[in-house]
């Protein structure tokens, strides 16, 4: 509708209208959030979570609006019909570009719970959205370096202990638990750092979605590993914001967890833990032929 206007024009609007949008819903949200933490009863907090999800929702909802005002993008999807509501789900996907999330949000809602993501505990201080993700019980993660641990070993594990206590309060509401394998944008700076064994993406890091399966296991319903590739290039945040954003190709692959992961311990069992890593590092190896084969159609 706004596409004759000036792309720096177009995400001036964009930008108020994600920021309108988010200070909009952020107060009905913090609202219900206090009534949750005086009412400490399961059935209430249930239904309190359950309106939660919907004001989220409703904020992707806008947000997809505004995408559709300032520019016009080419969808192809594929794979995206199995999923529902009423199961919970472990996703996983590539990660080059902070329109990653929200390509996934959009093609997301609705369709499936709402993606909880697994955050930098430092996101928190964000201004407004840091209080919403907290709110929605998003689960904040505090990263140790190797030095770090070595010189403080008592702080090990205690990456599971916050994924255990996050997944904790997910049993009670399907969820659909979000995590960058990658753990950190593609770029070619740190594939070249890494000495990555993939073209198209960085070493994956098992250990997210192991302890996700530790901590929740027979309430998942499946994996869904998610391929993102754009066209006609990776775009920045204001690329999406002013509109430029014309083209992308989005894969979903629904995986059934293998039995034999479920129930085990990722950090004290050495034998799970390689086959783990030596299963992912399979994901890996054909997400990568496949970018490899969109990058040729392109």
């Amino acid at each position: 509708m706004l596409h004759f206007l000036p792309a720096p024009l177009r995400g001036l609007i964009a930008s108020l209208l994600l920021a309108l949008n988010t200070l909009f819903w952020c107060w009905p949200l913090f609202f219900v959030a206090l009534l949750k933490l005086l009412l400490p009863f399961a059935p209430i907090q249930r239904a309190l979570r359950f309106v939660m999800h919907g004001i989220a929702e409703s904020w992707i909802g806008v947000n997809k609006f505004w995408m559709g005002l300032v520019g016009t993008i080419e969808w192809k999807v594929e794979g995206l019909e199995p999923f529902d509501t009423q199961h919970s789900y472990l996703v996983t996907s590539n990660h080059q570009s902070w329109v990653d999330i929200l390509v996934l949000q959009h093609l997301l809602n609705r369709r499936m719970p709402l993606l909880k993501f697994f955050l930098k505990q430092e996101l928190i201080w964000v201004p407004v959205i840091g209080l919403c993700w907290w709110a929605l019980e998003f689960p904040f993660m505090k990263r140790f370096s190797k030095e770090y641990l070595a010189k403080y070993p008592e702080k090990r594990g205690q990456d599971l202990a916050t994924t255990r206590k996050a997944c904790a309060r997910y049993k009670t509401n399907p969820v659909a638990v979000f995590n960058f394998l990658e753990g950190t944008r593609l770029t070619p700076a740190k594939h070249a750092q890494q000495k990555s064994p993939f073209k198209y993406l960085l070493k994956p890091k098992a250990g997210g979605i192991a302890f996700v399966l530790d901590a929740m296991g027979e309430q998942l319903h499946a994996i869904v590993n998610v391929t993102i590739h754009y066209p006609h290039g990776v775009p920045g945040f204001w690329d999406l914001l002013s509109g430029r954003l014309d083209a992308v190709q989005v894969r979903f692959r629904q995986v059934d967890i293998p039995r034999e992961f479920i129930g085990r311990n990722y950090d004290q069992d050495e034998d799970y833990r390689l086959a783990f890593q030596q299963w992912v590092n399979r994901l890996w190896e054909e997400k990568d032929a496949e970018l490899a084969s969109l990058h040729q159609q392109a």
